[in-house]
């Protein structure tokens, strides 16, 4: 018997927005995930995480699709099924502004355990990219837990400013910049799982 192997991978362009973010490109059917994941009484601090993808030129990545799980405001993960709770689970694409950014509607994650700051995990993909990316978002205004991280404390200190996002006070709710840098300069620390 012949020794089976993987399936290789392969990008997501050109048609992900009409497949996975439908709604954000203006096609006249559902997403499967939104990429806001704020009910009407959710618990929690509601935020927004908004940022840029950029290539290794320093150029806007426009065909990009970024996904974030995370735990709710109590550090909890919860079923992805749990259609009237917060599912914890999004996912948005860039390119529909002009200024090619992403923003996640959600509420700011609790602390999971005792050990691991809030943070959100996101997935990159986008066209020409072979496998998604992961990375971790942490919050700037969560010091004291950062300092305490384990993921964070590996890193050495000039790469892990790269997987925290800055606190914004906006008009109506606190929002999170969180650039990713694919490659280059100031590359965000993705991770293998």
């Amino acid at each position: 018997m012949s020794e089976k192997k993987q399936t290789p991978s392969q990008t997501v362009g050109p048609f992900f927005s009409y497949g996975w973010t439908p709604q954000q490109y203006g096609y006249d059917h559902s997403d499967l995930v939104p990429g806001n994941l704020v009910k009407d009484g959710i618990q929690g601090e509601v935020i927004t995480i908004q940022g840029i993808i950029y290539n290794g030129e320093g150029e806007e990545m426009k065909h990009a699709v970024v996904e974030s799980w995370q735990a709710d405001h109590a550090g909890k993960y919860t079923e992805l099924v749990a259609k009237d709770k917060f599912s914890g689970f999004g996912r948005i694409g860039t390119g529909r502004g002009d200024d090619a950014s992403y923003r996640i509607r959600t509420i700011k994650p609790g602390q999971v355990d005792e050990q691991q700051a809030p943070h959100i995990t996101l997935t990159i993909f986008s066209r020409g990219l072979m496998h998604h990316a992961y990375t971790r978002l942490y919050f700037s205004d969560e010091v004291e837990a950062n300092a305490k991280d384990p993921l964070l404390q590996s890193l050495p200190d000039d790469r892990r400013y790269t997987l925290i996002a800055q606190r914004m006070e906006g008009e109506d709710e606190v929002t999170y910049r969180f650039d990713i840098h694919m490659q280059g300069d100031g590359e965000t620390v993705f991770l293998e799982f």
